[in-house]
């Protein structure tokens, strides 16, 4: 069977990261914090949060691991769509994939300095024989 999560952050963090996984310099906010945009999220509610990193860490990396995944076959695929923001300041937004059997992390997607300003939403998918984090 499909395992369907929806992970937003309502909340709190969704199931799918793990609290202490929250490096410093990510916030939890919405679009009526006073921070400035987005000031609302993907879908146009501007009292939905979204996480936001501060704007201190211009020029530092702050990383948001999920919790560990069991390994995909044939008949579970990992597909993950999120939604993500990025405004003049940004630099590069990447994920990665994690396995257990391995220390370093291998880039699969990134995206820089691209239609800034509005969300935009994208989908990777992840095959893995191996306990994974992304």
């Amino acid at each position: 069977g499909s395992l369907h999560e929806k992970c937003d952050f309502e909340t709190d963090l969704c199931k799918g990261l793990q609290e202490f996984n929250l490096q410093p310099g990510w916030i939890r906010r919405n679009g009526k914090s006073g921070m400035g945009p987005p000031y609302s999220d993907h879908s146009g509610n501007d009292s939905a949060y979204f996480l936001s990193l501060s704007s201190e860490m211009q020029y530092s990396s702050a990383t948001l691991r999920t919790s560990i995944f069991l390994p995909t076959d044939e008949e579970h695929v990992c597909q993950i769509t999120f939604h993500y923001w990025m405004s003049q300041m940004s630099g590069t937004l990447m994920v990665g994939l994690r396995k257990r059997s391995e220390d370093t992390i291998t880039n699969i997607w990134q995206v820089s300095r691209e239609l800034q300003n509005q969300w935009k939403a994208n989908t990777i998918i992840i095959n893995s024989t191996e306990k994974y984090e992304v």
